[in-house]
């Protein structure tokens, strides 16, 4: 297992502290990560050649991986040539993970509101949305590069729809990026999903959050999930994401890749990070 960081953790630094990606890089390295996971928030990494080799070259001189390159998409587009434009955007966003040196790409696939989030929209929008990531991973295959879609984003996010659209697509080199908390915001337990899911999952994760029942509001920083319940993110192994066992679960499979923490709590970013990532350190080692 090869535990690191996602950029998106600390994006919140490069707006507050004035931090750039190659500091972001050299934290990660500092504080015992093996790997970054790169998301471009913060930051653009569209025609800027300059700055991809940039962080290839930070990442290679401290001794740390580019693990993932993580982007948005979403293929439900209104019209035939939206959705051409979408997946070629998409490919051209392989072209930069492959520059970076990454062998693992997510992207999403899809987003609706959550009341259009229904089974009923995501079984008529499945062929449209297997055709986009077939026609991605095909592309991604002459790098070498396994491309993912992550549980995220209340439409694409129960285990069972995942697993669909993974088994549909059909490519050896399209699989999931496994997120443990994110199976939460389905009101799916995080324990039984990750177990379902991780013999299909490229990479993990590792994410934690309070949740409350949906009974009555919480307040700043709360949002729903799709059932109507509240949760809110917090550092990893202080939430309800039972993460002891998943990272037990994890460890008994023999599953040896990335996992990349991320953190998107109210916390400072830094903080939250850092101890994170020594509690799962912590307990990888334990279970």
């Amino acid at each position: 297992m090869k535990l690191g960081v996602s950029s998106y953790s600390l994006h919140r630094a490069i707006q507050s502290d004035g931090l750039t990606i190659l500091d972001l890089v050299q934290w990660v390295a500092d504080h015992g990560g093996e790997h970054i996971e790169i998301v471009p928030i913060g930051f653009s990494l569209d025609d800027n050649p300059d700055l991809i080799r940039q962080i290839r070259t930070k990442a290679e001189n401290v001794g740390i991986e580019i693990s993932n390159y993580a982007i948005g998409a979403n293929f439900i587009q209104p019209d035939e040539l939206s959705y051409r434009a979408e997946i070629e955007r998409v490919k051209k966003q392989v072209d930069i993970a492959h520059a970076l040196g990454a062998k693992h790409m997510r992207h999403d696939v899809a987003y609706r509101e959550i009341p259009e989030a229904t089974i009923h929209s995501f079984l008529q929008d499945l062929p449209a949305l297997v055709k986009a990531c077939r026609e991605i991973a095909d592309y991604a295959d002459q790098y070498h590069i396994v491309t993912s879609v992550e549980n995220h984003g209340y439409y694409i996010q129960a285990s069972d729809r995942v697993q669909a659209l993974v088994r549909a697509v059909d490519r050896g080199n399209f699989r999931t990026l496994l997120d443990v908390g994110n199976f939460m915001c389905a009101d799916e337990d995080s324990v039984v999903a990750v177990r379902k899911n991780l013999p299909i999952a490229s990479m993990i994760h590792l994410k934690d959050f309070s949740l409350r029942s949906g009974i009555r509001q919480y307040g700043e920083g709360w949002y729903p999930t799709a059932g109507g319940n509240s949760i809110r993110c917090t550092i990893v192994d202080q939430g309800d994401v039972n993460i002891y066992e998943i990272l037990k679960i994890i460890k008994n499979s023999g599953y040896d890749g990335y996992i990349s923490l991320e953190f998107e709590g109210n916390e400072p970013c830094l903080y939250g990070t850092r101890v994170g990532l020594d509690n799962a350190r912590r307990i990888w080692n334990e279970v």
